[in-house]
């Protein structure tokens, strides 16, 4: 009966420490959000996920703080300015005397009122006649048409079409909508097989800005790189969004997450100048013969150093991590702004130590679980902090040159757009339509860091003469 008991007890405890490790790996799943991994903002709001920390302690802020406009805030009011238009309003009625004051002597304005408004955008119908021109010669020649009007009796001009894009693919408005909106606000009826033929017509014209966007992203000595899932093609299909951003050209592609989708594109393979990504494998890959190095993303870091903070309650090393990186970044703006080509050595070498001993700390604090390197799940920071130490010149390497970014920021406001399509339109069922729509985001983003008017570049578009990005200029 005692050895009975005894391998009852052991089995019961072997399903103990089962459901042990398995509510640890779901409580660690629910802590995961925006602040602490590299899971989007946009998950941060669903049930039973818990913000970040800097978003609970902004919430607790915002609650002490009064409505309204903010102290420092720059704010916005109007001002009395010079009017675009009068409006002359005259007495109506009749007086008590019983005369019409239609007849009233103008006597002077008493009062006036400025109000900011928008004229009625309604579509208007042109017609154009080209007419024939007989010469003095005698030849007869005949007005070519105008540009954006195509051959067609009947269309629809190139601003309306430059409008259904705008709404579809800058404001995430779904066709549907989109046609309604139109009707709404210009009166112009429109099919939604005009506005997938408008999304198809600007893609097309903007073929070749495109391949001049990614030619010269290839060609920048500095790029970021970051990826994220989106549904495309059939159900239960997954693909992957890649993007290439500098601070002055954009560039999209879809595919999936192997290298193969990566160098599709046609920027990696000659990219010769620093990648800028998160941890992710194949943007370390020696396939990329030409790279001339990586800077990991801080801010990915730092989000996984929260992951181990919360991990490790009362663990000095992912704090003493978080506070070394903050500090060289905080340097980095501050040599970026004096024009200084690296962080002077009094202010990075106390962070860069203190940085390389939180890194060895944890290291010693989290040992690594014995077996093959590729299927051992390892606890969590392991592969943060092998990475940091035999990385540790892609984590720094801002550090030793300014016109290196220390985090890829660019990269993730370049790519969410795209979530915030998804969550409005859903799937894209097909592949080619979704790469048409990744195109003209290429050309809005870049036209739009060059400080241009959607519209009138959209517009520029549809009638054949797209807006084109000029090359930076190079030193020799």
């Amino acid at each position: 009966m005692i050895r009975e008991q005894a391998e009852r007890i052991a089995v019961l405890e072997a399903v103990i420490a089962d459901l042990r490790e398995r509510l640890a790996a779901a409580e660690r799943a629910g802590s995961r959000n925006s602040g602490n991994s590299s899971m989007p903002p946009s998950s941060d709001d669903l049930p039973g996920r818990k913000p970040p920390r800097q978003q609970r302690r902004a919430a607790e802020r915002a609650e002490k703080k009064r409505r309204g406009k903010q102290p420092g805030s720059p704010g916005a009011a109007m001002r009395w300015e010079v009017p675009d238009r009068t409006e002359d309003h005259h007495p109506e009625g009749a007086c008590p005397c019983g005369l019409d004051l239609a007849d009233a002597e103008d006597v002077g304005v008493a009062r006036s009122y400025q109000q900011e408004e928008i004229p009625a955008a309604a579509a208007e119908r042109v017609q154009h006649d080209l007419h024939h021109g007989r010469c003095a010669c005698g030849r007869v020649h005949a007005a070519p048409r105008p540009a954006g009007v195509p051959e067609s009796a009947l269309s629809i001009g190139p601003r309306l079409r430059a409008l259904a894009v705008y709404l579809v693919i800058f404001q995430h408005v779904p066709v549907e909508r989109c046609r309604h909106l139109i009707a709404d606000v210009t009166g112009a009826a429109v099919s939604e097989g005009f506005i997938h033929s408008c999304l198809a017509r600007a893609a097309s014209l903007a073929t070749e800005v495109v391949a001049l966007i990614r030619a010269l992203i290839t060609a920048s000595a500095v790029a970021g790189f970051d990826e994220t899932t989106l549904r495309s093609g059939p159900a239960g299909d997954n693909k992957y969004v890649h993007g290439a951003f500098t601070q002055d050209y954009s560039a999209f592609w879809l595919g999936d997450r192997s290298l193969g989708a990566m160098a599709d594109a046609g920027i990696l393979p000659d990219f010769a100048g620093i990648v800028v990504s998160d941890r992710y494998q194949n943007y370390f890959s020696t396939r990329w013969k030409h790279v001339a190095g990586n800077q990991a993303c801080l801010s990915h870091l730092l989000r996984d150093f929260e992951d181990c903070a919360e991990s490790y309650p009362g663990a000095v090393w992912p704090e003493q991590a978080q506070r070394a990186l903050r500090g060289m970044i905080h340097a980095w703006h501050a040599a970026l702004e004096q024009g200084l080509p690296v962080i002077p050595a009094d202010a990075l070498k106390p962070l860069e130590h203190e940085f390389r001993h939180a890194i060895l700390a944890g290291l010693a604090s989290v040992p690594r679980v014995p077996g093959p390197k590729n299927n051992t799940k390892q606890k969590p920071g392991r592969e943060l902090l092998e990475f940091c130490r035999d990385r540790c010149g892609d984590v720094l390497r801002f550090t030793k040159d300014t016109s290196v970014w220390p985090t890829n920021n660019i990269s993730e406001r370049g790519v969410r757009p795209l979530k915030t399509q998804q969550k409005i339109s859903g799937r894209l069922t097909s592949d080619d339509v979704t790469q048409d729509r990744l195109d003209i985001r290429s050309y809005i983003d870049t036209a739009r860091k060059h400080s241009k008017n959607t519209i009138e570049v959209l517009h520029d578009l549809m009638l054949g003469t797209p807006w084109r990005p000029p090359a930076p200029a190079f030193s020799p």
